[in-house]
C-alpha cells in the first residue's frame, strides 16, 4: 500500500530519545506478505521519523518475488521498518516491519527475536500468503492479533468467515484496519496490547 495519502502526525516529529516518564518499552513486529501495508502502518503511527530500508523494485525480481500489485509499487522493504509509539505515558512500542517476499524471510528470525507480540496485516485478495506468516509466528511463540487491511477494491468479508478461511482459534482478535490513517493503526495495536495483557493474565503469556 503507497505511503501516499497516509496520516501524518501535525508538526514535527519528536526526537529520537525516550519521553522521560516512559518506564517500559515492549518489541512489536509488523508481519505480512509483500505489500499489505506494513510499511505504511509504521509510517503512519510512529511517533518519530520512521526507518524504512526501501530499495526501488527491479526487472531483476521478476520470477523470484511475489509481483502482486507491483504495476502500481515501486519500492520494497528489503531489511525492516522501524517506528515508536507512546501508548501511555509510560509505555513505548518499539515497532518493526518486517519484509515480505520470501526470499528475505531469513530476516525474520532475527526481527522476531524478544518480541513480545505480532500484528499479522492481511490482504482479503490474498489470504493464502498469511498462512505461512501466522505458521512461522505460531512456531517462534508470538502472540499475535490478525488485521484486515482496507483495500479500495478488496472483498470484504464477515469476520467470521475470514477467523474460518484463516483456520484461528477463537480467541485471537480480528479487527478491520485502515493502515493509511494513524487512529486505525493505533487501534489494531491497543488491540494487540489488550490481547498480550489478557493472555499475562491467564498465565499464557510467559
Amino acid at each position: 500500500m503507497d505511503f501516499n495519502g497516509s496520516d501524518t502526525l501535525p508538526g514535527p516529529r519528536t526526537e529520537d530519545h525516550l519521553p522521560h516518564t516512559a518506564q517500559a518499552a515492549v518489541k512489536i513486529v509488523i508481519v505480512g506478505g509483500f505489500g499489505v501495508g506494513k510499511t505504511t502502518m509504521v509510517g503512519s503511527v510512529s511517533e518519530i521519523r520512521p526507518l524504512t530500508t526501501e530499495e526501488t523494485m527491479t526487472q531483476a525480481g521478476i520470477g523470484v518475488d511475489d509481483d502482486y500489485g507491483s504495476e502500481s509499487k515501486t519500492a520494497t522493504t528489503v531489511a525492516m521498518d522501524f517506528g515508536r509509539i507512546s501508548i501511555t505515558e509510560k509505555l513505548v512500542l518499539y515497532l518493526f516491519g518486517t519484509p515480505g517476499q520470501e526470499r528475505f524471510w531469513f530476516l525474520w528470525n532475527g526481527l522476531f527475536e524478544g518480541a513480545l507480540g505480532a500484528v499479522v496485516l492481511v490482504d482479503t485478495r490474498r489470504l493464502e500468503v498469511s498462512f505461512d506468516v501466522m505458521g512461522r509466528l505460531e512456531e517462534g511463540g508470538v502472540p499475535f492479533v490478525v488485521a484486515v487491511n482496507s483495500f479500495p477494491d478488496a472483498p470484504r468479508y464477515p469476520i467470521e468467515e475470514l477467523r474460518t478461511a484463516l483456520d484461528l482459534s477463537p480467541d485471537i482478535p480480528i479487527i478491520d484496519c485502515d493502515v493509511r490513517r494513524r487512529a486505525s493503526s493505533k487501534d489494531v495495536l491497543m488491540t494487540l496490547m489488550g490481547f498480550l495483557h489478557s493472555l499475562a493474565m491467564s498465565g499464557a503469556l510467559t
